[in-house]
């Protein structure tokens, strides 16, 4: 597949071109909305906190797994993968590495709004920037070991796309992987949302949405996670291919989801993004 257009085992011609679509719509979206964040992030002072700076980073996240859905996308639409087994593999180490920084900045997050409600100090500039920091050198490591031989890059059942082999025996990989990388990040999001719903529910409601970025780190990577600890425990070829590809399609929904909670969900985000959008045009005219 990565070299001729022969269709891949288990898809037709409008299947192969309906992913090629899905995944266009996703990655064009998801990279509109982050883009208009960044903007205005780097447009409006009042957005230069170090709170904000987690989000900012998280923006970046999702623009990489948007700019990777980009790719993918390209390559279904032209029903092969026209970039080599060398671009395969930086292919699958982007794109593993922001979704790796995606998850870890929305516990990041997590954490910053607990600290910033329940404790009623505000986040210190180096704390934020440490934070930022340790997600992505966190999550170039754990990116960077299946190019060292932990692990491995391989297409996915689609043939257009690179992703992280689970179709190999590194179980061990696997299973720590995804025990650093998804349930201790949902565990942070999810305790850090509780205690302060905990403590804020006895003043008034909290100021912030406590179960969507929980929803979405289940909903939006927990279909991988799935995959990824069956396939370390049995024979992954008894999933269909066409069933394979479900996650990695749930998942580049997340940067658009995101900047939606995120940023538009934010009312200084929302103006910072409205005052880009409104200079842009004043200057037009």
């Amino acid at each position: 597949m990565a070299e001729s257009r022969t269709l891949p085992t288990g898809f037709g011609e409008l299947e192969v071109l309906a992913v090629g679509m899905v995944l266009l719509v996703e990655a064009l979206t998801g990279l509109s909305l982050n883009s208009l964040t960044i903007l205005s992030f780097c447009k409006n002072p009042e957005l230069r906190t170090p709170s904000h700076l987690l989000v900012l980073s998280l923006a970046f996240a999702d623009s990489g797994i948007s700019l990777n859905a980009l790719i993918a996308a390209t390559s279904s639409l032209l029903r092969r993968w026209p970039y080599g087994s060398d671009g395969c593999q930086a292919h699958g180490f982007q794109g593993f590495a922001a979704a790796l920084a995606s998850i870890s900045n929305s516990a990041a997050i997590a954490w910053g709004s607990y600290h910033h409600y329940c404790t009623h100090r505000r986040l210190a500039w180096d704390t934020a920037i440490s934070l930022v920091l340790f997600v992505w050198l966190s999550s170039a490591f754990w990116a960077a070991l299946p190019l060292l031989g932990w692990g491995h890059y391989d297409y996915e059942p689609l043939g257009t796309c690179c992703t992280l082999d689970y179709s190999r025996n590194f179980t061990s990989f696997l299973f720590t992987m995804a025990f650093f990388n998804f349930l201790l990040p949902l565990f942070i999001t999810l305790i850090s949302y509780w205690l302060m719903e905990q403590k804020l529910g006895k003043t008034g409601h909290p100021q912030v949405n406590t179960t969507l970025p929980v929803r979405t780190l289940l909903l939006g990577w927990g279909p991988y996670a799935l995959l990824y600890l069956y396939a370390a425990i049995t024979d992954v070829t008894l999933i269909s291919p066409k069933l394979q590809m479900v996650p990695a399609l749930i998942a580049k929904m997340v940067p658009t989801i995101n900047a939606v909670n995120y940023a538009l969900g934010s009312d200084m985000v929302h103006r910072g993004i409205w005052q880009c959008l409104s200079s842009k045009r004043s200057e037009r005219d």
